[in-house]
């Protein structure tokens, strides 16, 4: 019979029994998870909006002048199951100078064009972006309610959500309906409500949703929704939030449904020599990054 000795190390079983107990540990710990802050209180809410609302009505007033381009892609669904299918891409040199916007179409579907007014392109197209429906949000006389909701993660930034509504008696927003004939525009003023996104840090707007109400049953749009997301954007030497990416989707009586994707690229800061070169310029679109929710931080 043969005999073996077997010599175990004390040390050994120590360093052993200690890396086995720091991966259970590691194993059983539980995952971090994102603990939002409590909500604000009603005082605090009352406090934040009215420094948004400072910042909202004086918006266009602190804008530098500047001039960007305004890249539309237009999209229709003809089942309305959200299958779009790209229809064209509007290229347009925006100029902003003495707080106007002045928007000049340069190419549709990379093809140059010349004195065509932007608004004759026919589809649906949206202008003043820059600060209009903030301005209108905020407005006391617009008379608007708001509500805090929740906290959200925008582009890697905790934000406050504020829902809102504006009362049809103290609206300024009107939907307009091109028919087929020339000039042939059916206009009615409507309510309407969304969300306002608001960094926590810095007090600022960076996002703004919107949908009509009280639509009367005769017009012949059925529904409109819109999303506007301002982002950090240089100008010089400093930095402003600026439009980044402007949504527009329409359901119209008859099965029509549009959806418009504007972004705002390549901003510089105006003056007689600045150029951008536009024709048949037109650039990738921006990533889902930039624009959807994100989860929670850990």
């Amino acid at each position: 019979m043969t005999f073996c000795r077997v010599v175990v190390c004390a040390v050994c079983l120590s360093v052993c029994a200690q890396t086995l107990a720091a991966m259970n540990a590691r194993a059983t710990a539980p995952k971090s998870v994102d603990v939002p802050p409590p909500p604000p209180t009603s005082q605090e809410q009352a406090k934040l909006l009215d420094e948004v609302r400072d910042y909202a009505v004086n918006y266009t007033r602190r804008l530098p002048d500047f001039i960007c381009l305004e890249q539309t892609r237009r999209y229709n669904d003809p089942a309305g199951t959200e299958a779009w299918r790209l229809a064209d891409v509007l290229t347009a040199r925006l100029s902003y100078f003495n707080q106007k916007e002045d928007y000049k179409l340069v190419s549709q579907n990379g093809h140059a064009v010349k004195d065509v007014p932007y608004a004759k392109v026919g589809g649906a197209f949206s202008m003043g972006d820059f600060g209009t429906d903030m301005r209108e949000i905020f407005d006391p006389a617009s008379h608007t309610t708001f509500a805090w909701k929740r906290w959200a993660t925008l582009r890697g930034r905790r934000a406050h959500v504020f829902s809102y509504r504006v009362p049809l008696e103290f609206s300024k927003y009107t939907l307009g309906f091109e028919g087929e004939e020339k000039g042939d525009v059916e206009k009615v003023k409507v309510g309407y409500r969304g969300w306002v996104f608001v960094d926590q840090a810095l007090k600022r707007i960076v996002r703004i949703t919107l949908e009509p109400v009280n639509v009367p049953p005769s017009f012949p749009m059925v529904q409109a929704e819109e999303t506007l997301d301002y982002d950090f954007t240089k100008i010089g030497d400093s930095e402003y939030f600026l439009p980044l990416v402007a949504s527009l989707s329409t359901h119209s009586r008859g099965g029509i449904w549009t959806k418009n994707v504007k972004e705002f690229r390549l901003y510089r800061k105006f003056s007689t020599e600045a150029v951008i070169k536009f024709d048949g310029q037109e650039l990738p679109p921006l990533g889902d990054d930039k624009t959807k929710e994100q989860p929670p931080q850990k």
